[in-house]
């Protein structure tokens, strides 16, 4: 045989799209050439697949060698596809006899000396072979990752000779090899050392931050240096409901991207990230030339907390409101375009007022006004709940009352979750107007008070809906099935920013 056909997948944004590496030996002066559009780092496989053959005991065909990675329209990057193409070229030189070797998909790159080193991206591509029921042949460091994809068969090997003797039937590979991927305990997957009765006082806070979790409302947190912003921001994970198995594998293809590490033992905990406020737009929702996912993509499920939010960029903020609002952003080059899902819900804090506090008479309602207009009125519309948190006085600070555990609020949490799902199938946040209508009813008296609070703040449409929503989680967490008045004035009530912005255009 002159001709060998190996699969093996190509990474495009969270997409793995098959990739065919045919192998031809023809007649001719010796050389070898790579076809199919690839780049820079897939072209040096030439080397690396001569040197891993020929130390690893193979003849290097003295032919004219021909490698073309079909679709030809489609961009290769990495190293990934040098197992396949050596594979190819022992099938092709009649070195290996597999009759099966259809059944099989290749990842991995090659040292010189045969060893076979890990690839990035390696989960999309794992379930994408999945998905064509073919067993994946990767490197020994990717397995443990991979094995996260309960339904997938693969065979982890250190190098070329292992691959080769696996496929010649002389020594098989074990399938499926286990490891430990599942947590002991449940706090493990929901939480880590953090605790919300941790927290002393700040009880709107607290009950802002359990109305959150239970829908997935986007928060923002007002108030002076020290009143435990950040420390709320820090335990939300603790009190959401762990993953489901799809919601964690999406995640972790998408941290598989990156190349950053997972935790096996915790992989269905809730991602928190809190990039820095100097951080670029391209570093929040992704990009370069070639698409790679940013922070809101590597919040994906979990929880994006923005500190001191007017010191970001507004241009920067400004780009999170479609992703806000669809749950993906799409990243479009001149030469590619790559789509990452952004499923995530902000938390944001802020200050005040650029002193730490605006009644502390060190900054004027102009500059204060100034200050927080560096967030945009549409950006602050897509957030549900705004809420101040005071200072605390000594007192509080050295009492020794009984706060609420996490465990304890995330049981509620999960009830309402529970609630949800099972009367519409998707979170309160997530409801389209026509939805609103459906599962968010209110009565008269609710129609006439809302509209009149409506035309009093000068609410738009879409701050209207949020507060529907918002006391439809209320309700929820109460185990209520109508809103009620007192759903919707508490509602209203997590409007703070606005409320201060309106004093202060006042004066």
């Amino acid at each position: 045989m002159s001709l060998a056909r190996i699969y093996s997948r190509a990474q495009v944004g969270i997409a793995a799209p098959e990739v065919i590496v045919e192998v031809h030996l023809g007649n001719g002066l010796p050389s070898f050439s790579i076809v199919g559009l690839p780049e820079t780092s897939v072209k040096e496989a030439k080397d690396r697949v001569r040197s891993a053959l020929i130390n690893s005991q193979f003849s290097f065909p003295d032919q004219r060698i021909t490698v073309n990675l079909a679709p030809a329209d489609l961009p290769k990057e990495g190293g990934r596809f040098d197992l396949a193409i050596a594979i190819g070229i022992l099938v092709a030189s009649e070195q290996l006899h597999s009759p099966d070797i259809s059944q099989y998909e290749f990842f991995g790159e090659l040292a010189l000396s045969g060893e076979i080193r890990g690839v990035s991206a390696i989960v999309p591509s794992v379930m994408a072979a999945t998905q064509a029921k073919r067993c994946c042949v990767l490197a020994q460091v990717d397995d443990p990752l991979a094995s996260l994809i309960d339904s997938a068969n693969r065979k982890a090997c250190t190098s070329l000779q292992q691959v080769w003797l696996d496929l010649s039937g002389q020594m098989p590979l074990a399938l499926n090899c286990a490891y430990q991927s599942e947590p002991d305990k449940q706090h493990d997957v929901c939480g880590d050392a953090l605790d919300l009765n941790e927290v002393k006082g700040q009880q709107q806070g607290k009950r802002a931050l359990e109305i959150a979790a239970a829908g997935q409302h986007n928060l923002l947190f007002v108030g002076p240096p020290g009143t435990g912003k950040s420390m709320l921001a820090q335990r939300m994970t603790s009190i959401m409901p762990p993953m489901t198995a799809d919601e964690a594998l999406e995640t972790a293809a998408l941290y598989s991207i990156t190349g950053q590490e997972i935790a096996l033992n915790n992989w269905r905990k809730r991602p928190y990230r809190n990039p820095h406020h100097t951080c670029s737009a391209v570093a929040l929702v992704g990009g370069s030339s070639n698409p790679r996912p940013g922070e809101i993509s590597l919040a994906h499920n979990g929880i994006l907390f923005l500190d001191e939010l007017p010191e970001f960029e507004r241009k920067v903020l400004d780009s999170l409101r479609e992703p806000m609002e669809t749950g993906k952003v799409v990243i479009s080059r001149a030469a590619r375009q790559a789509e990452f899902p952004a499923n995530f819900q902000l938390i944001a804090a802020l200050n005040p007022s650029p002193t730490g506090c605006h009644t502390d008479k060190r900054s004027t309602p102009d500059q204060v006004l100034k200050y927080l207009s560096k967030i945009s009125g549409p950006f602050l519309d897509r957030i549900d709940l705004q809420v101040e948190l005071p200072r605390l006085p000594a007192s509080q600070l050295q009492s020794q009352e009984y706060s609420e555990s996490s465990e304890d609020v995330r049981i509620r949490v999960e009830q309402a979750y529970e609630r949800q799902m099972k009367r519409q199938g998707k979170l309160n946040s997530q409801l389209g107007n026509k939805e609103i209508a459906i599962h968010c009813p209110l009565g008269h008296e609710e129609q006439v008070f809302l509209a009149q609070v409506s035309e009093k703040l000068g609410l738009s449409p879409r701050s209207y809906h949020r507060i529907i929503k918002v006391a439809r989680t209320i309700a929820d967490l109460s185990a209520e099935s109508d809103i009620t008045l007192p759903h919707l004035k508490e509602s209203i009530g997590y409007r703070a920013l606005e409320r201060l912005l309106n004093q202060l255009s006042q004066y």
